[in-house]
């Protein structure tokens, strides 16, 4: 690829990366975001360009040579209900909601190969470049499929990665299984132990009140994850 000007490719997706990060967007909302996306996509010069997929995605698609295979990369969009701290220019301007795990920097990246590839080329078939809405919930990539993911941008393999914070520039891990968390949500009842059928303060003698041990999980819960977790919603320095 000596037709590539990596410096300028650099700064191309730090200012594509910024932008997005100051304009947050949760998860089904990426209505800029993938606006932006898409408008870039059609800049590159791409074949195909397809909003609305699943909602808010986008999807895009390059050939070059004669080949028939197709792969395709992946990047999700949305952002989370956090408000950010700090004070650098490009923070969050949008209150409660901030790229707190860095898909801004997702965009960016798949944004930066598609610009690559359509500059360069470098290969024989379809390169697809999908832009999920709503991971952080876990349902954007089922809203994409529902809407004929597979059956309108078919391909053979799909990539994708995640950002790891702490990790050497120029350095990417894998392993086969999980390797990152996710969250969950989860749900308690805690019930009166007595035969009465509902307690009363004058008769705490025959019954046992659920609120108090209700209360010691949930604080127990949080003073655990405070002590594993080092947390602070400020926006990377590049």
């Amino acid at each position: 690829m000596a037709g590539m000007n990596f410096d300028r490719l650099v700064k191309d997706m730090t200012a594509w990366r910024r932008d997005l990060h100051a304009h947050p967007e949760f998860g089904f909302e990426e209505q800029r975001t993938s606006s932006f996306v898409a408008a870039k996509l059609r800049e590159f010069g791409l074949d195909e360009v397809v909003e609305g997929v699943g909602g808010t995605g986008v999807v895009g698609r390059l050939k070059r040579g004669s080949g028939n295979r197709a792969i395709a990369l992946r990047a999700d969009m949305d952002a989370l209900r956090i408000p950010e701290q700090g004070e650098l220019p490009y923070r969050s301007t949008k209150p409660g909601t901030m790229h707190a795990c860095g898909h801004d920097g997702h965009t960016a990246m798949l944004l930066g190969a598609a610009k690559m590839l359509a500059e360069d080329g470098g290969f024989d078939g379809t390169a697809c470049f999908i832009f999920q809405p709503a991971e952080e919930w876990g349902k954007g990539a089922l809203a994409m499929l529902d809407d004929g993911l597979m059956e309108r941008f078919p391909f053979d393999e799909i990539y994708g990665l995640h950002n790891m914070p702490g990790l050497p520039v120029g350095r990417f891990e894998t392993r086969v299984g999980a390797i990152m968390s996710a969250e969950d949500n989860f749900g308690s009842c805690s019930k009166a132990s007595a035969g009465t059928r509902r307690g009363r303060t004058g008769a705490t003698r025959r019954w046992s009140p659920p609120a108090p041990p209700s209360s010691i999980c949930r604080r127990s819960c949080r003073a655990a994850s405070r002590r594993r977790i080092s947390v602070s919603f400020r926006s990377p320095s590049f």
